[in-house]
């Protein structure tokens, strides 16, 4: 890459000289991985709160937890907004990157405060939802002043607990989506919502560098309603749905040249134009070639595999030609 840029005189030979005495000191950079752990002291700070909580909470008391819990919530809203550069549509960021993870901080104690009050005193019955709506509300708006990705990601997960999605290793097992038709109609409505905002946000340039989590939180949810739909009696209603995601990823992702994007599309494809294989083989007497489809299998998924990491590589390599 330095060879190329000094082919093309962006670097001259004294900028060339520095760049490889610098690169032989072998020096890197740490800042990612000192995140990375504040980013696990953060989840296991306010999931050590939860512990404490459910394991005192008769001999603390709920007045006391909640006064605790809230205090600790405003103390980190306060530094957040002293040190806050206010709002912009564009990107805004911390001096010091260690007040992002205080407003993540902030609005995960304010989603538990919000839970446990409910929780407590039954204030919306014994339905969670809108703890979820209120918790998504907060969390976009501190995700929108503040400039934090990983609070928007929060608050599109509580919009989608507001419909009812829960994405826990209990519903996964349970396949709440896929046993709901209903969630999955609602799955769909949620996915295409959040792409209608993403590209009107690109379009009007209102915090445009967000459209990532949104694209990723779309192509997933939607993905797996899709598959869902697919399995469902009414799978015939969900092939255009499905002709639809996959021209718009993939035009998307070579819009944006986002591998991850390209490659998840790739694989919700696969699984759903298969099961929608599967659907068409039994409305048809295909009895007599079972046994040739069993034989044939192996060598299906084989090329499967093949071809995927083939079309991986060349939006890769077309992705690294775009860049240069």
């Amino acid at each position: 890459m330095l060879q190329k840029l000094y082919q093309k005189e962006f670097l001259n030979d004294n900028n060339l000289e520095e760049i490889a005495e610098y690169q032989k000191k072998n020096i890197f950079s740490l800042r990612s991985e000192l995140l990375l752990v504040i980013y696990f002291s953060v989840i296991s700070f306010t999931s050590g709160i939860g512990v404490i909580v459910y394991n005192n909470i008769d001999s603390i008391g709920h007045l006391a937890i909640l006064s605790a819990n809230f205090i600790l919530m405003l103390v980190c809203f306060y530094f957040s907004f002293k040190k806050a550069k206010g709002y912009s549509n564009h990107e805004v960021l911390f001096e010091n990157p260690l007040y992002d993870y205080l407003v993540l901080t902030g609005s995960l104690l304010a989603c538990i405060f919000l839970g446990y009050i409910n929780f407590q005193y039954e204030i919306f019955g014994e339905s969670y939802a809108y703890v979820s709506l209120i918790s998504a509300i907060l969390c976009f708006f501190v995700a929108y002043y503040f400039d934090n990705r990983i609070v928007l990601s929060i608050a599109i997960t509580s919009l989608a607990a507001f419909i009812g999605i829960t994405i826990t290793p209990k519903s996964l097992f349970e396949n709440e989506v896929y046993s709901s038709l209903q969630l999955t109609y609602s799955g769909l409505v949620l996915g295409i919502f959040l792409l209608v905002w993403m590209e009107y946000t690109l379009r009007t340039k209102i915090k445009a560098h967000f459209y990532f989590v949104y694209a990723t939180f779309a192509l997933h949810l939607l993905g797996v309603c899709i598959l869902s739909g697919l399995l469902s009696e009414h799978w015939f209603i969900f092939i255009p749905i499905l002709i639809g995601f996959v021209y718009y990823f993939y035009q998307f992702s070579y819009k944006v040249l986002a591998t991850s994007v390209f490659a998840f599309m790739l694989l919700y494809s696969y699984f759903s134009f298969n099961v929608l294989g599967g659907k068409i083989l039994t409305l048809i007497n295909f009895d007599p070639f079972y046994e040739q489809l069993i034989i044939v299998s192996p060598f299906y998924v084989i090329a499967s595999i093949y071809f995927f990491i083939r079309l991986v590589k060349q939006f890769n390599s077309k992705k690294n030609a775009s860049i240069q």
